[in-house]
């Protein structure tokens, strides 16, 4: 193997040994740099830039026009996973298409939403699939495996299940801690994710905004705990948006950024989705944090090699092997009759058996001013 054709170039090798040939050759202000969303090329090896997160809960959002399907709440009233995976297939086709026109695209996407439904006032109840915890799985596990593709080694897109953990409110929801008894964590919070993820088809999770029995979610021992042991593929932890900012000054948990910082990094957050396209401040916190022995190389290697092992999976390296390089399926007559299906799909109609206090014959009227309006929400293309 020539220096011109370093080893992770090589596509017989293992993918762990291109990861760690790769992760060898880059100093450490080329890592600390990888840690942020929006990841700098490394032009001397060849290595394109990187942007983690890009939103597709129900199709393509907010990067222009794309197939609208319908809400996930919608997806989980069909009972179809034959269908939500049909879906997300035809969403990932959709991404890799338009990366392939807009290099903004990612494809490391941040769905689906398997926060349960548990509280109606939540506000949001439209992202997550249900109240039940299997159901969310299942369906999840579905979207996923659409979201991901069939080929054993390359995925089409690298889904990041949202949000971990107990995230049912919205006011607030920065500083305001859900209280999970542990009979609730196992059975009922964890059980949607634990499913999700054994089956598979999930590069990773993203931590909510709120505290869980006093901890920061972007801190939380089941990162370590639980998620990481349930498979053995190494799964990337994207934090959301702000989050590690507000881990000192909206949730006062730290005195210093470098402290948050640091403490986010061994809690196994490796990529900080903070202050936009902005990454010298994130970059400045983890180099001062270094200078104070608050975390140590190896735990910025860590993180590393979690965001290499899946863009290596996306076939960044291999661009001649890619199965999914070359598509052009966008907003096709074929996606939009799913979305119709699907749409059809979530109608649920309820059969009188006498609960209702309704004479029989009687005839009934649903009236309102939205029957002929299509609301967009968040996540709408």
């Amino acid at each position: 193997m020539t220096e011109e054709q370093p080893p992770f170039r090589d596509p017989r090798a293992t993918r762990a040994a291109r990861v760690e040939d790769l992760l060898a050759r880059l100093t450490l202000d080329e890592k600390t740099a990888l840690l942020h969303q929006f990841a700098p090329a490394i032009e001397r090896l060849g290595v394109a830039a990187f942007r983690t997160g890009q939103e597709a809960l129900h199709g393509v959002a907010w990067m222009g026009p794309a197939t609208v399907f319908p809400q996930a709440v919608g997806l989980g009233a069909t009972w179809n996973e034959e269908l939500v995976r049909r879906v997300g297939e035809a969403v990932s086709r959709e991404i890799r298409t338009m990366r392939a026109r807009d290099g903004r695209v990612g494809l490391n996407v941040w769905a689906p939403t398997v926060n349960l439904l548990r509280n109606p006032l939540w506000g949001r109840n439209e992202e997550g699939y249900a109240e039940d915890p299997r159901l969310t799985f299942v369906l999840a596990t579905a979207y996923t495996r659409g979201l991901r593709g069939d080929h054993p080694d390359y995925w089409r897109t690298a889904p990041v299940l949202k949000h971990w953990l107990a995230h049912n409110n919205e006011a607030d929801r920065a500083t305001t801690s859900s209280s999970i008894r542990p009979r609730v964590l196992h059975e009922y919070d964890l059980r949607a994710f634990k499913g999700a993820v054994e089956a598979g088809a999930v590069a990773g999770v993203m931590p909510a905004y709120n505290l869980v029995n006093g901890r920061p979610n972007h801190l939380s021992p089941a990162l370590r705990e639980h998620l990481r042991g349930w498979t053995g593929q190494e799964l990337l932890v994207c934090s959301d948006a702000g989050a590690p900012t507000n881990l000192v000054d909206a949730e006062a948990y730290f005195d210093t950024h470098e402290e948050a910082t640091a403490a986010a990094l061994r809690a196994g957050v490796d990529s900080f989705t903070d202050h936009g396209t902005d990454a010298s401040v994130i970059t400045g916190r983890i180099r001062r944090a270094l200078e104070r022995g608050l975390i140590g190389e190896s735990d910025v290697d860590t993180a590393v090699r979690r965001q290499l092992t899946v863009r290596f999976g996306l076939g960044e390296f291999d661009p001649e092997r890619d199965p999914y390089r070359e598509t052009s399926a966008f907003d096709t007559p074929g996606h939009r009759a799913l979305a119709q299906e699907a749409a059809e799909q979530a109608v649920v109609l309820l059969k009188n058996d006498g609960l209702l206090p309704i004479a029989p014959g009687r005839r009934i009227a649903l009236v309102g001013p939205l029957a002929d309006e299509c609301k967009l929400d968040w996540y709408s293309g």
